[in-house]
This record gives C-alpha cells, sequence and structure tokens, in this order.
C-alpha cells in the first residue's frame, strides 16, 4: 500500500501476546485512517457497554495516510478508546516528533487489548514488537519516563506515555508525547494506566511510500509556496504569539470565559493574552514534523513561586487556568500548565473544575475544610497546589481527579459544571458564539472545539464570516465543519493549516486539497464525494457508538447557565445560546431522528446500516 503502511499491530496486554493484521485497503479508504480507523475499530471490537477501566476495552492509536509523508503539518495521530470522563467515545489528537516515527515502524494503527498483569511499555521498530517490563518506569512523570526510555533503548527514538495521573486513573489523565505534546482530552491516559501500560517507544527508520511522488511533490510546492507568500505579507499569528493570541480575539468578541462561566470578559486579560506571555516567558518556537507554522512555545519562567520550564501554556490552559478562575497570574497559569504536562493531564478540565470548585465554595456548598485550605477566585497559588495535588490524588485533589461534574454532582449542583457529556467545553462562550454551543453539544467526545470548530467562521472569519450572535442558518455550516474535521484528523493533518490551505474557501468547505495530497499519496483515486463521504461515515460511525452506549438527544446538551441566563457583560450582553433551536435544524441536516438518531436512508448511502 502507498501511504498507509498496510499494517495493524495487535497488542494483547492479559496475555502478553502480540500479532500483526494486513489493514483491509477498503476499509482504508472507506474510513482514510487516524480517527476514521479508529472508530472503526472500536465499532468492531467494543462493547459500548463495558467499564472504561475493563480489559473489555480497546485502546487505539493510529496514524493518518498523510502522518510522516511531508504534507504540510501531516504530523497527527489519534487516540480511540471509550472515556472514562464521559463514557462516550475518545478522538484525542497529538502531533509532535513521535506520530511520524511511529508511521516509520511500518504500522498504521495499534490496537490494545485487555490489561496487563503488570507494569509494561511495548517497544517497537521495523523488525520487532516487543512487551517489556515498566516496574521501574511506574510513579515516575512523563519526562523522566522519556529520558529513562531513551536511555535504555535508542536516543532517536519517540516516546509516548503516562505520568502518575493516568497509573492513579485521573479521569482526564493525558498521554503526553515528546515529552510536551499531549493527546490530551477524555481520559486516554486513564484507560492506558488501567491497563498497566506506561508507554509506547517507536523507532522508525522507513520511508512511507508515495502513489505518486512527482505528483505529490509538485502539488506540496505549490501549496508551500502559495503559503509562504501570505505570511510574507501578513505575518501568521499563530507563529508570533502561538495559540495564546487568542485571548485577545475572544475578549473583545465577549467571549472569554470567565468566573467559571458567569461571564465572557475578564478584566485583567492584559496579563494573560498572546504578546505578554511572548514577551515574558517565550525562549522560542517549536514545531511539529513538517509544520510551517511553528505554534508551539517553548517558555521559562524565573519567577521563585512558580519557577519552571517547557512548553506551553495554549490559549485553552489560559482560558481554563486564567480568566475562568480570575487569576491574572500568567507565571501561576505558565507553572500550573508545566505540571499537568509532567504529571500527564488535560489542562482545559484541570482549570474547569477548579473554577467549578471556586464557584462552589463561593456560593456556600463547598466547605473550605472540604478543600484543606482557602479557596477563593483570583488564587494564583491555589491553582498551581491544586493541580499538583490532583495528579497524585493526594487529599481534595482525589476529587478534583473525577471532573468537574462529578465534584459539583457531589455537592448538590451539577448544573455549575460547565460540561457536555460531562467533558468541560474550551474557551468560547456560546452566548455569544452560537454555533460553537451546537458544536459542544453534538461532538462525539462531549465538550471540545476540534471536532469542528465554528470559530473560524465566527470569530475568525474563515473562510468567511457569519455573525457568532445568529442562530438561524448555522446547522449546516456547522455539519460541514464536523465533516471536514472528521477528514483531517483521520488524514493524520493539523487543523491549524488545513482550514486555512486546504479546503475551499466557502462555507461548505470541500476537502479540495486534502483530496490532492490523499490520491498523490495513497493512488486511492478518491472523487470529492467520495472524500466528503468518508467525513459523513465517520461522523454516523461514532454517533452509532454512543448510542449504543445509552447516548440520545438529551446528552447533546448545554448548560442552563447558557441557554437561559442571559450574558451579563461584553458585546454579547443579554445573548443566551439557542440550542434547541440549532439542534433540530442540525438534526434534519444530518439526516436523523428528532432524537438524535442517524436514518435508515443516511446509513444505507454510508454502508452502515
Amino acid at each position: 500500500m502507498n501511504g498507509w503502511r498496510g499494517k495493524i499491530l495487535w497488542v494483547d496486554l492479559s496475555q502478553g501476546k502480540l500479532r500483526t493484521d494486513p489493514l483491509d485497503p477498503q476499509v482504508a479508504k472507506d474510513y482514510i485512517g487516524g480517527r476514521g480507523l479508529g472508530i472503526h475499530l472500536l465499532n468492531q471490537s467494543v462493547d459500548p457497554l463495558c467499564d472504561p477501566f475493563s480489559a473489555e476495552n480497546m485502546l487505539v492509536m493510529a496514524t493518518g495516510p498523510l502522518t510522516g509523508t511531508g504534507a504540510p503539518t501531516g504530523a497527527r495521530y489519534m487516540v480511540m478508546t471509550k472515556s472514562p470522563l464521559t463514557g462516550a467515545i475518545t478522538c484525542s489528537n497529538s502531533g509532535g516528533m513521535f506520530p511520524t516515527e511511529f508511521k516509520r515502524t511500518g504500522c498504521d494503527a495499534i490496537v490494545f487489548t485487555g490489561q496487563s498483569p503488570k507494569p509494561v511499555y511495548l517497544y517497537l521498530d521495523e523488525e520487532k514488537a516487543e512487551l517489556r517490563n515498566a516496574d521501574h518506569l511506574w510513579g515516575k512523570d512523563t519526562h523522566q519516563t522519556t529520558d529513562m526510555l531513551l536511555a535504555e533503548t535508542d536516543a532517536k527514538a519517540k516516546v509516548a506515555c503516562i505520568g502518575p495521573a493516568g497509573e492513579k486513573r485521573v479521569l482526564f489523565a493525558s498521554i503526553m508525547n515528546d515529552k510536551h505534546r499531549a493527546a490530551g482530552r477524555s481520559g486516554v491516559g486513564a484507560v492506558m494506566g488501567s491497563k498497566n501500560l506506561k508507554a509506547v517507544v517507536v523507532n522508525g527508520k522507513g520511508r512511507i511510500p508515495l502513489a505518486d511522488p512527482e505528483r505529490f511533490k509538485t502539488f506540496n510546492k505549490q501549496i508551500l509556496d502559495t503559503f509562504k507568500d501570505g505570511v510574507k505579507k501578513t505575518p501568521l499569528g499563530l507563529t508570533v504569539n502561538g495559540t495564546a493570541g487568542v485571548v485577545m480575539a475572544t475578549q473583545n468578541f465577549g467571549v472569554l470565559p470567565t468566573k467559571n462561566w458567569q461571564q465572557g470578559t475578564f478584566d485583567g486579560w492584559e496579563k494573560i493574552h498572546g504578546e505578554e506571555l511572548t514577551r515574558r516567558f517565550l525562549k522560542k518556537n517549536s514545531a511539529c514534523f513538517g509544520c510551517p507554522i511553528g505554534c508551539g512555545r517553548k517558555t521559562q519562567v524565573d519567577d521563585p513561586r512558580f519557577a519552571g520550564e517547557g512548553e506551553g501554556p495554549e490559549y485553552e490552559t489560559i482560558y481554563a487556568m486564567g480568566s475562568n478562575c480570575m487569576i491574572d497570574d500568567l507565571a501561576a497559569i505558565t507553572k500550573a500548565n508545566y505540571i499537568c504536562n509532567e504529571m500527564g493531564m488535560d489542562t482545559i478540565t484541570m482549570g474547569a473544575t477548579i473554577a467549578c470548585a471556586m464557584e462552589l465554595v463561593d456560593r456556600g456548598y463547598l466547605p473550605e475544610e472540604q478543600v484543606g485550605r482557602s479557596l477563593k477566585w483570583g488564587d494564583a497559588e491555589a491553582l498551581v497546589e491544586l493541580t499538583r495535588m490532583t495528579g497524585n490524588r493526594e487529599g481534595f485533589g482525589d476529587q478534583l481527579a473525577e471532573g468537574s461534574y462529578r465534584l459539583a454532582d457531589q455537592y448538590g449542583h451539577p448544573e455549575l459544571a460547565p460540561v457536555s457529556k460531562k467533558q468541560e467545553f474550551p474557551g468560547y462562550e456560546p452566548r455569544g458564539s452560537q454555533a460553537m454551543g451546537l458544536a459542544y453539544a453534538t461532538s462525539p467526545i462531549g465538550g471540545s472545539h476540534m471536532r469542528g470548530d465554528p470559530a473560524y467562521f465566527e470569530l475568525f472569519s474563515v473562510p468567511k464570516p457569519m455573525d457568532p450572535h445568529q442562530w438561524k442558518g448555522k446547522a449546516k455550516v456547522t455539519k460541514a465543519f464536523q465533516d471536514l474535521s472528521a477528514i483531517i484528523d483521520s488524514a493524520g493533518l493539523c487543523i491549524f493549516f488545513a482550514v486555512r490551505n486546504l479546503a475551499a474557501k466557502d462555507l461548505g468547505v470541500a476537502p479540495v486539497g486534502i483530496l490532492e495530497y490523499l490520491n498523490a499519496a495513497t493512488g486511492a483515486d478518491y472523487t470529492l464525494e467520495e472524500l466528503m463521504q468518508a467525513g459523513e461515515r465517520i461522523i454516523n460511525a461514532e454517533r452509532q457508538f454512543l448510542i449504543k452506549a445509552g447516548f440520545t438527544r438529551k446528552d447533546d446538551s448545554l448548560p442552563e447557565r447558557l441557554t437561559h441566563t442571559p450574558a451579563p457583560t461584553g458585546p454579547a450582553k443579554g445573548l443566551v445560546c439557542h440550542l434547541d433551536e440549532m439542534l433540530d435544524e442540525y438534526y434534519q441536516v444530518r439526516g436523523w431522528t428528532e432524537n438524535g438518531l442517524p436514518g435508515k436512508e443516511v446509513l444505507d448511502r454510508l454502508g452502515l446500516a
């Protein structure tokens, strides 16, 4: 096969046995790879009603056909499993150098089944795959684990691993690769920990075969030349200030979540936005394999209270741990971010859960004696201390480790948790960004903007602007962006480049550039209709898993704070999110019933019946 490597490695952790199966070419074409291949494998082999921490659950790591090919930002892989945080699926996505090295071993995907009786790690190169003892790694953080594994295997290998949070099954534990890159959301690291799997080490040397190298090279040059010409005229914000630069935009639109989503503006925003991060802490940019953007931030904090170094924080971290907690101390936010990376935790859920705890205390629902310390809005030292305690499930951190929904529910007020399907939202307030609310509610993984990101057209006018306060007409465009996201995730690309440079310049966002890359790489001869149908197939396959897991229309929801309480400040003042009205239209556009079930006609057309 070309583009694809043609192999899936199956690892039975219970028995300690490994086997390699061929990748079915038709499955590859129908589901593309990455996220699509992951949901296909889960639907084939996992009971959606299983306990996420049981041996019956499966953990899939999958690359896409463009991963490692040299296509711009073709450096992504997906982690798919049943989430312990939500009970739904995961689509945790990460970049860096690990995914390309993984693909170079000759495998498209690794599927972990069962549970190991003792800690192990997987070592994989082009010639062998073997499970090795990891007793000496258990308890180590992700940086220590990475250094130890490189020392005992090969300094040029790449590592994905969990930290103490994954070992202790923190419900939002992440899998970290290359020390600083995160498959961050939905608790994939906790599932890995439940399987006693500490790490995956990949050491690949092979090149990715292409069906038509000359065609690929010519198109690649065309895309990159156009991109470079554009950034010469207008420097890319992601390169200059990273994702942290988004703080100014969300504040200006009144959609910067503040005080546990009570409002959309933050008076201290200037102290935590991207220019401030660049000025105070940036050492240099970093980039994933084959990325011309370089949005990563190598940072260092010298303040003795919060000293440390690493990567980040990203925008989502700054919102969750900053404005959402009413904290304007960027050094503290950056330190808490470092701790999350070292312990292996999702920064969004971590910050949002602490903010939820702050509101519970503020309203008198959570006694500070339970917390073990003072917990007030804006308390930077509490943020750092509680983040560390959560990673170790120590003291009150053991309650925070369950996420905001379970915390708020424990104290009788689940309505204060900023979640959909029990997963915390990223940093865009739906009262001032209507389609974002629809995207959160219908995301297959719970609150997420990366499964179709309406901020592009509502806030950044990409490819064309739509009024963020208007809810009418948003369903069709949101569906188009969700289908495009499924294609991007499955191909192994990054949304930051693909949406702006590889999709049609209209609100239908047809994946015209991705089509050319895929056909040059794989020789699969996709038509545009077939590729767009693949994106739709993946979304519907994910929906099938959710329905079998017990999800219904009532789970495509937002907290009443966002749908019934008007925004109190900023440009969105007086607005609520009109989710129910958008949801009716969305189901119609998808060909689903009024209860959110995919219709027979849709399933027949997509081959999912």
